[in-house]
């Protein structure tokens, strides 16, 4: 049997030019963030590098010791801790959300590694300015564990996708996706990793998309 050469290349769907990637006016962006943070740092490592004309306002964690906050004292980007577990009701903390976003005069929300469901309180409050990143192509594989689901399921390809956010989970209009192949030897850890680094690109540039389509 022939060899299967080890590579694994990437398509992101759609491509951009520079020029489509040009934004006259920073957006002001609020990161939503659960865990390491590391789609919250390639999207302050994309503006840093004039990649993405913007500015992050707040970075909101709920978790007391996530890695996230961290990464944002380094970027001296003002954090706020709003504990899920303080709230009865997720109605109440994605009001809390919505109020500390306002405070800071947010326009754009970005999900980067939120572990939360989120309610119509915070998507209503920001129509069509929620943006979340999801570890599949969707409608593939949504919900927790999309890498463990797309292993399981054998297929060949999964990847990324940046979509709106609206009630149903995972389920919001896509902006942009991109696929990344399945090895034979993967686990879950070698394709997050390679899955990962498509997140970093194409997150940033969603961002844009999004602003050009919803302005």
């Amino acid at each position: 049997m022939t060899a299967v050469p080890d590579f694994t290349p990437s398509l992101i769907s759609p491509q951009l030019s520079e020029a489509e990637l040009f934004l006259e006016q920073p957006l002001k962006l609020g990161v939503l963030a659960s865990g390491s943070g590391s789609n919250f740092e390639a999207i302050a490592q994309a503006i840093a590098n004039k990649e993405l004309n913007a500015v992050i306002q707040v970075l909101i964690y709920n978790i007391p010791d996530a890695k996230v906050k961290e990464r944002a004292d380094r970027w001296n980007i003002p954090t706020v801790f709003l504990n899920h577990r303080d709230y009865k009701k997720r109605e109440d903390l994605d009001q809390a959300i919505v109020n500390t976003l306002k405070d800071y005069q947010v326009e754009w929300v970005i999900m980067a590694g939120w572990m939360r469901i989120v309610t119509e309180v915070l998507v209503n409050a920001f129509p069509n300015h929620v943006i979340n990143i999801h570890p599949s192509i969707l409608p593939s594989f949504k919900g927790i564990h999309a890498i463990e689901q797309a292993l399981q399921a054998k297929v060949k390809v999964t990847g990324c996708t940046v979509h709106l956010v609206s009630v149903e989970v995972d389920s919001g209009p896509i902006l942009m996706q991109a696929v990344v192949p399945i090895l034979n030897d993967d686990t879950p850890e070698t394709l997050h990793a390679r899955i990962q680094v498509q997140e970093h690109r194409i997150f940033p540039q969603a961002i844009v998309l999004a602003a050009k389509l919803f302005e």
